[in-house]
């Protein structure tokens, strides 16, 4: 697969980049939104290291990002042919 030269700036600092064709606009897009995350916590907090910016910044899209997985509806388990069948056993016992 051709390898695309890239050079990407998060949080003022370059970094050149080797990354396959097709993941360009994926890897930008992603400079993008850490760099977006930074100025707004910038905005909101005092916070002026540039490393605490970026490990809030990572946990903060990762996280937006892991709740996109989660599912979002509970599936309950159908347990009614093991309620009948241990019903069943319940009776024959008491029988004997």
């Amino acid at each position: 697969m051709e390898k695309l030269s890239l050079n990407i700036i998060i949080g003022g600092r370059n970094y050149p980049l080797k990354v396959n064709a097709g993941e360009e606009i994926l890897i930008q897009k992603a400079a993008e939104d850490i760099n977006r995350a930074i100025r707004l916590l910038q905005e909101n907090y005092a916070v002026k290291d540039m490393q605490d910016l970026l490990a809030m910044s990572s946990l903060q899209l990762l996280s937006k990002a892991s709740s996109k997985l989660k599912p979002t509806k509970v599936v309950e388990a159908d347990y009614s042919e093991v309620e009948i069948a241990l019903e069943d056993i319940e009776k024959k016992l008491s029988e004997i």
